[in-house]
């Protein structure tokens, strides 16, 4: 007799749980406010850039452009991600954040690239750079950006869409930091090229953190196994449970934050299905999966075959 302990689980490397309306209209009203100061941001960058000729104010405008883009799509996304599920989408618009992150992830990476290969050819040939309009552009930037991630603090982790979004704003403030590093040392030095400099360490900001959000939609969009969900256990645990003799095709993957599914086929006793016990070894398997691990994973779908029919999909696959 195999005995199998559901302890109660601590919930640490659980995924956050499916968010409530009342938590999604919090989080589009801070996007909509991020968004509408971010776009403030772009619109004085931009003359801040035409003013002063500066690349790294320039490169930070078209950042903080790049920011106000990604925010209204996440803006969009986090409307359209709860709509009602129907027969043609089953699953409604939750995967819409993954898509949203992944177009915020390449959207940062392009600018990224841009701001390095331009601070490269500055380097060489500097032009003159107002460093009073720098510091005071730079400076109302990061007003602004501070603003913002005030704003989204509180819900940077309620799924890849407000991450993003969180990301970005805090890649521009650094961006704004040293736009403003920049301008004082133009002014106390005269070293032009420290506009360049500043591109760059904008774009070194800018890429890793693109590549990680990258990074990580990617694993959702190729169906990789949850994060903190080892399939090994999955099945060991499964095993161990009374009157369960195989479990084969075991795939688990994540369709939205807080939404991971797993699927298995189950071998049991061919006396279980004479017997009655298949409703009770059902609820087990699906309680196993949503209470035992760190990734509580509520939707579970098991396919319960006797020997025979085991052996005839073991036979076709061969």
């Amino acid at each position: 007799m195999h005995h199998h302990d559901h302890g109660a689980s601590d919930g640490a490397g659980a995924s956050t749980s499916a968010e409530t309306p009342e938590r999604a209209l919090s989080h589009r009203r801070r996007l909509a406010i991020a968004c509408a100061i971010t776009v403030g941001i772009v619109l004085a960058q931009a003359l801040g850039a035409w003013m002063t000729g500066s690349l790294a104010l320039l490169t930070d405008a078209v950042h903080s452009l790049t920011d106000s883009i990604g925010l209204g799509v996440a803006l969009v996304a986090a409307g359209l991600m709860h709509r009602a599920a129907t027969a043609q989408r089953t699953w409604g618009f939750r995967r819409v954040e993954i898509l949203a992150g992944l177009l915020q992830a390449t959207l940062l990476l392009g600018v990224g690239i841009y701001a390095a290969v331009e601070g490269i050819g500055r380097l060489s040939a500097p032009p003159v750079i107002l460093h009073l309009e720098l510091l005071i552009f730079g400076a109302l930037g990061l007003a602004g950006n501070v603003i913002s991630l005030l704003v989204l603090a509180s819900g940077r982790k309620a799924n890849f869409n407000m991450r993003a979004a969180f990301l970005e704003v805090s890649a521009d403030a650094l961006g704004s930091l040293a736009v403003m590093l920049a301008a004082v040392v133009i002014w106390t030095t005269g070293w032009q090229q420290a506009d360049a400099v500043a591109a760059l360490a904008i774009a070194a900001l800018i890429i890793p953190r693109a590549l990680l959000l990258l990074r990580e939609t990617a694993r959702v969009l190729l169906e990789f196994t949850p994060r903190g969900l080892d399939l090994e256990q999955v099945r060991a645990h499964m095993l161990a449970l009374d009157h369960v003799q195989e479990v084969h095709d075991l795939h688990a993957s994540t369709v939205a934050t807080g939404l991971p599914v797993i699927s298995a086929h189950v071998v049991l006793d061919d006396a279980c299905f004479s017997e009655g016990c298949v409703p009770e070894t059902l609820n087990r398997l699906k309680t196993c999966v949503a209470e035992h691990f760190d990734v509580a994973v509520e939707h579970s779908t098991f396919q319960l075959e006797p020997r025979s029919i085991a052996a005839e999909e073991t036979h076709t696959h061969a």
